[in-house]
């Protein structure tokens, strides 16, 4: 029988022989017409071969078998539990390695299996939820790569929990179509945590101060987001926002001042809890009683009430008539009126307000005048980059007049 004259061979044989024989043998039960009692021996024999000390001869094994379906399932599982070099074949392929099987491997924590694991084929939903529950950065990177992954919107989600503050991560979701904007949103804030963590890592900014900046960053990044949110995911999105406590008064003010009626809206219906045509028809009711109780149900603070009032009074006067950006931006006219009435109350408790009107002032008066510079550009008004002479002779006129 040939298998005992191999065995018999094998046990003086160098590891380089042995590997390149067990690759043969493991071949040869794959292809060759044996008997049922060789195949037997054979298997028996690639049993016994799990135990030889020499990786070479386990990894022979192991890619010969990494596609193979009829492979011993007993010999597969067993080398996929081995040592990473001998098991990466087989973890990168075999059919016989099932869901329970790749879990349980996905579950040992080792890196380079699991990030091995998530880039298989036709990669199941549920081994996908387990590597993005568990997995490394690089596996959830490799999974998110994936175009054969069953990849399902919660497990995305939690890719975006845990490793949404990385950048390749980062990057490679807000790159997907279909990507709920609520994702993007919770990536937005990942990027302002992790930003204010740099900078105060550098000692560039104190910890509020940068905290408090890049809260903004993140506020003004919402709104414009939200901006381009079909109106069957807004919903979706501030329920997100309210739960992941950023639906603060402060964004609800920069929405409403921007011109995002509709985002203010679902905001004032999520937090007071009444039906959204309901909220519709007090914020849109010239008498303000409706309003002050819709404000009042949903919790917002009393402090900020005059400049929801004053912007709801310029909406009504029409003062976003002819407004450019659409509801992405701050609008000046609108800022500048609600800055003006409450700066006349001279009430000590808005000092804290009035001074988030005066900044978003400035950041509306930058923009406007972003938009009119580009708006000159796309008209033609300037032509072409001028001579430096051109340039250098109306700057020194303007200092002689000076």
């Amino acid at each position: 029988m040939i298998v005992r004259q191999f065995l018999h061979w094998v046990r003086q044989a160098p590891p380089g022989e042995r590997a390149e024989a067990t690759s043969a043998l493991a071949r040869a039960y794959l292809h060759s017409d044996l008997s049922t009692d060789d195949l037997a021996a054979a298997e028996g024999a690639m049993i016994m071969l799990l135990d030889d000390p020499s990786p070479l001869v386990r990894r022979a094994m192991s890619l010969v078998f990494a596609s193979a379906q009829k492979a011993p399932r007993v010999v597969v599982q067993a080398l996929a539990a081995d040592q990473f070099d001998v098991a990466q074949p087989l973890l990168e392929s075999s059919p016989l390695l099932v869901d329970d099987d790749l879990i349980d491997l996905v579950a040992s924590g080792k890196a380079e299996i699991q990030a091995t694991i998530a880039g298989r084929p036709l990669l199941s939903r549920a081994l996908a939820a387990a590597i993005a529950e568990v997995g490394s950065a690089e596996a959830c990177l490799i999974l998110l790569e994936n175009s054969d992954a069953c990849l399902a919107l919660f497990s995305v989600d939690r890719i975006v929990e845990r490793f949404g503050h990385l950048a390749p991560i980062r990057e490679n979701l807000l790159e997907r179509e279909d990507l709920p904007m609520r994702m993007r949103q919770a990536l937005l804030s990942k990027l302002s945590k992790t930003l204010a963590g740099f900078v105060t890592a550098r000692q560039w900014l104190g910890s509020d101060h940068a905290e408090y900046a890049t809260r903004e960053a993140c506020e003004k990044a919402t709104v414009a987001l939200a901006a381009d949110t079909p109106y069957e995911e807004l919903g979706a999105l501030v329920v997100h926002l309210r739960e992941s406590g950023q639906l603060t008064a402060g964004m609800i003010l920069r929405a409403l001042l921007s011109g995002n009626v509709v985002l203010f809206e679902e905001a004032l219906a999520e937090l007071s809890g009444l039906p959204i045509d309901r909220v519709t028809s007090y914020i849109h009711d010239r008498h303000i009683s409706g309003f002050r109780a819709l404000y009042r149900k949903a919790e917002l603070p009393d402090m900020a009430y005059p400049a929801f009032r004053e912007a709801l009074a310029a909406l009504r006067d029409g003062v976003l008539v002819g407004e450019q950006g659409g509801a992405a931006r701050l609008k000046r006219g609108m800022v500048e009126r609600v800055l003006e009435a409450c700066s006349a109350m001279r009430d000590e408790s808005m000092v804290s307000l009035v001074a988030l009107l005066r900044r978003f002032s400035v950041e509306a008066a930058r923009e406007e005048a972003r938009l009119f510079c580009d708006d000159l550009v796309a008209e033609g008004a300037i032509d072409a980059v001028p001579e430096p002479y051109a340039v250098a002779q109306p700057i020194e006129e303007m200092r002689l007049v000076a």
